[in-house]
């Protein structure tokens, strides 16, 4: 049985390649998931007459948080949330609200599980929801994960295996960035074989081509075509020259280096 959707999901596309996503539960209210810029989130909810109750912050860099002050001052009542340990550093501005990991809480007619995924930054926190739909920030994207700028290796294998991974499998993921073409890119000099991973790869030119978001994808695709989530695989194990013994975030770790200087 497929889950009901009680709010609508609109994508935001906001500077190069950054995506807010408004969540309207279609009672004139709204939830914002990261606020990069103001001017393009204000517009959607000018036109559909809406009013922003929450902000919903994944992690504290500036092209997820960088509207939050000029949200609240069009709407001074907006509750501004994010996870504990941003809260405690001060790092996201105007919150009011800490989640906790594993905290849920009611909003739009839907549940929403908080999860925390250190990992990219240290204070990530990913919105679960009951509908199958993951507001994961730059933890895990189409094809990809984020880069490793304040945790580890083990963090980000503890991210996507043990939190993420374990989402039901037609969940919707929703990340912060429309970089999949050129993640993709990247998975098939590890993985050069993978159908799956081949087909997708001219799904989303085809796309881009035209102008369109690869975003969300779901978590069975990324099963089957992210190198990321593939660091059992024989064969993206021998394109790293990592052993067959060698520990799960190992690879990870290697396959993140080799990301990170990929110019592809």
């Amino acid at each position: 049985m497929t889950p009901s959707t009680p709010f609508d999901v609109v994508q935001i596309p906001v500077w190069t390649d950054n995506y807010a996503y408004l969540l309207c539960p279609r009672d004139g209210t709204a939830a914002v998931v990261d606020s990069p810029e103001a001017e393009p989130i204000l517009e959607v909810l000018s036109q559909g007459g809406l009013q922003l109750t929450h902000i919903f912050n994944t992690h504290h860099h500036f092209d997820h948080i960088g509207a939050n002050q000029e949200l609240i001052a069009a709407f001074p009542d907006v509750v501004v949330c994010g996870g504990r340990y941003d809260a405690e550093h001060q790092r996201i501005p105007g919150q009011t609200r800490i989640l906790e990991d594993g905290e849920t809480f009611e909003w739009g007619g839907d549940r929403c599980t908080v999860r925390e995924v250190p990992a990219h930054t240290l204070g990530h926190i990913a919105y679960c929801w009951d509908s199958n739909r993951a507001f994961v920030g730059d933890t895990l994207f189409f094809g990809g994960c984020g880069r490793l700028f304040e945790g580890t290796a083990a963090m980000m294998d503890r991210a996507l295996y043990e939190v993420l991974g374990r989402l039901d499998n037609s969940t919707l993921l929703y990340c912060a960035h429309e970089y999949t073409e050129a993640n993709l890119r990247f998975a098939r000099t590890v993985d050069p074989h993978n159908a799956e991973l081949l087909a997708l790869s001219e799904e989303v030119a085809s796309l881009r081509a035209r102008g369109k978001p690869t975003v969300p994808s779901r978590l069975e695709q990324e099963w089957a075509i992210n190198p990321f989530l593939r660091c059992d695989s024989p064969t993206i194990r021998q394109a790293l020259n990592c052993d067959t013994s060698s520990p799960r975030h190992e690879v990870l770790g290697a396959l993140r280096t080799l990301k990170d200087g990929f110019r592809g």
